[in-house]
């Protein structure tokens, strides 16, 4: 990791760590997947799909494909792939600089698992990007609440191939924000930290000293230390398995 400020396993004990730094947390920058939000399980995703279809298969078969589609990582949002077939290696790479490429990177991925509708993996992605297919942390709305009353600012970094502003609007956390770094707006994604300055000069020019990058992603995460923002980490969990995770970030600038 680059310099600035170390990145720590976790958000306990943090408090010491910036107090150290003798300067003022005045804006906090999260994640989206995996951070603030978590998109829906695997089964409930193909579901959907298959309930809009009308499509009616035993529950064995079903469970298969869910299993297969986890496995492909044609889920935006869910596993990552556990083998990256070579003819979607470049879109894979490119996939979240570009909306064309991260439809063809997943669709692709889907793909290869056979279902007996081609259809499906067009209205699988679609899906994907649906406010239903997504549901806040528990306690996303109690902190990004609590960061507004405390005035500091709040950014979304995020690597993602379309715009995630109207999932945050559904679910009543569009108000809360207060800029948007998007990978695919800027052609640029974490780790690199120009992304990062994208979103502190859309929040009045904050002085990275003064900034703390919230995610699930070390490595992607924690490329805002190269600016010398302070560093947190969350667990990737299922929601009801990280009811709290976001709370301390409200002890880190209180």
């Amino acid at each position: 990791m680059g310099g600035g400020t170390e990145a720590h396993g976790g958000l306990a004990g943090a408090r010491g760590a910036l107090k150290d730094r003798r300067m003022a947390i005045t804006c906090v920058l999260f994640d989206f997947s995996g951070t603030l939000f978590r998109v829906e399980p695997a089964d409930r995703w193909l579901g959907s799909v298959l309930d809009a279809a009308g499509a009616r298969y035993p529950a064995r078969t079903v469970t298969g494909w869910v299993r297969a589609l986890e496995e492909s990582g044609g889920q935006p949002g869910g596993a990552p792939p556990r083998r990256l077939p070579a003819h979607l290696a470049g879109a894979w790479e490119l996939r979240d600089l570009d909306p064309e490429r991260h439809r063809w990177a997943y669709t692709g991925l889907a793909r290869e698992v056979e279902l007996p509708d081609p259809a499906w993996y067009e209205a699988l992605y679609e899906r994907h990007m649906r406010p239903e297919a997504w549901a806040p942390y528990p306690d996303a709305v109690e902190v990004l609440t609590g960061l507004r009353e405390r005035g500091v600012a709040v950014g979304v970094v995020s690597n993602i191939g379309w715009d995630p502003r109207p999932v945050f609007a559904a679910h009543g956390l569009g108000a809360l924000v207060d800029a948007y770094a998007l990978s695919y707006e800027h052609r640029v994604r974490k780790p690199d930290a120009r992304l990062f300055r994208v979103a502190l000069e859309a929040l009045g020019g904050v002085d990275p000293g003064e900034a703390l990058m919230v995610g699930d992603d070390r490595d992607a995460d924690g490329g805002a230390a190269r600016l010398g923002c302070a560093v947190r980490f969350v667990d990737h969990l299922p929601g009801a398995e990280r009811p709290a995770g976001l709370r301390p970030v409200l002890d880190l600038v209180g």
